[in-house]
């Protein structure tokens, strides 16, 4: 019986059309850049569960097997049928799916992973968007998990009272020059010591603003 070899990774043109076609779902007309996607992945632990949303045309994913991470320890998240059906066949041994990172639930079980990294552009996305899908997130996460997140913006891409609200924290971990747009990383964790009889996170009300991109 022979065996085919994997098709070869989308390139920046298939990347550039995806912008496109829906510019609020992708977060740059382009791929991250090798630069980026070594801050993103240098702190993910080897040999536990990873998740990735937005896992895109796999850029951070061929990373994260280039750092040592196993193929069978990755869950991809990717909305874009294009793109999800590429990286199932590009990652045969990864759990793909074509689903949305604010419903992790009917995929995943609490501290199912030890860590996620975010292709998705938060910044573009609204205050209740951005809150289903932290709070998603971490309810997969294990408790000492984090989030890694990158932003074009010079500031974390969730606002202070949502951290708190969610009990996270966002500390910088990395920037660079050497990727268009230049980006910073974000790691999102828990906070390591709550305040006793600190009520559940609440979904943000119709009050509070869109975040401005």
């Amino acid at each position: 019986m022979s065996h085919h070899p994997p098709p070869p990774p989308l390139g920046p043109a298939a990347f550039l059309a995806a912008f496109l076609r829906s510019p609020r779902r992708i977060a740059s007309a382009l791929p991250s850049g090798a630069a980026l996607s070594d801050i993103m992945v240098r702190d993910i632990p080897l040999g536990v569960p990873i998740l990735e949303l937005g896992a895109g045309t796999g850029v951070f994913t061929r990373a994260m097997l280039h750092q040592g991470v196993a193929e069978a320890d990755l869950t991809l998240i990717e909305r874009h049928p294009g793109f999800a059906r590429r990286l199932a066949a590009c990652h045969p041994r990864a759990r793909v799916l074509d689903g949305d990172a604010a419903r992790l639930g009917r995929h995943l079980a609490k501290g199912d992973v030890a860590a996620a990294i975010s292709g998705l552009p938060l910044l573009s996305m609204s205050t209740a968007t951005k809150f289903r899908i932290l709070a998603s997130v971490f309810g997969a996460l294990c408790r000492d998990g984090a989030l890694y997140q990158f932003t074009y913006g010079p500031r974390a891409p969730v606002p202070a009272a949502m951290l708190k609200r969610l009990g996270l924290v966002a500390e910088e971990v990395g920037f660079t020059w050497r990727n268009l747009p230049p980006a910073r990383v974000y790691r999102l964790s828990r906070r390591q010591a709550p305040a006793a009889g600190h009520a559940p996170a609440t979904a943000p009300g119709a009050e509070e603003r869109r975040d401005a991109a």
